[in-house]
């Protein structure tokens, strides 16, 4: 996955069930190429009662999604767009855009 996507990054979905939402990149596995996004492909998991006369609950929580199904939202032009890098002047490797060409 060499570094593209990053926690906090806004990604938009390509296909699956969730095709055109926008959510926050909340955690990344790069050995599995998976990430985890905020709102979007949401499990539902059943809770049993932790006490009696307590009730069970479902509780939503977010699933990994594939990496080549989201694409990143350029935060200044504001459309989903690739990922080129380049090396600065002070040797730092950075992430661009490639439809304005700005640093993200």
């Amino acid at each position: 996955m060499n570094a593209r996507l990053k926690k906090g990054d806004n990604v938009k979905v390509l296909s699956g069930k969730d095709r055109g939402k926008t959510g926050k990149i909340v955690s990344v596995d790069p050995k599995a190429s998976r990430v985890t996004v905020e709102g979007i492909n949401l499990l539902t998991r059943h809770q049993r009662p932790k006490k009696s006369g307590q009730k069970g609950q479902k509780i939503r929580l977010p699933a990994p999604l594939a990496v080549s199904r989201l694409m990143i939202i350029c935060p200044h032009c504001n459309k989903p767009t690739r990922i080129g890098s380049h090396v600065n002047d002070k040797g730092v490797k950075l992430r661009s855009c490639k439809k304005c060409g700005k640093d993200i």
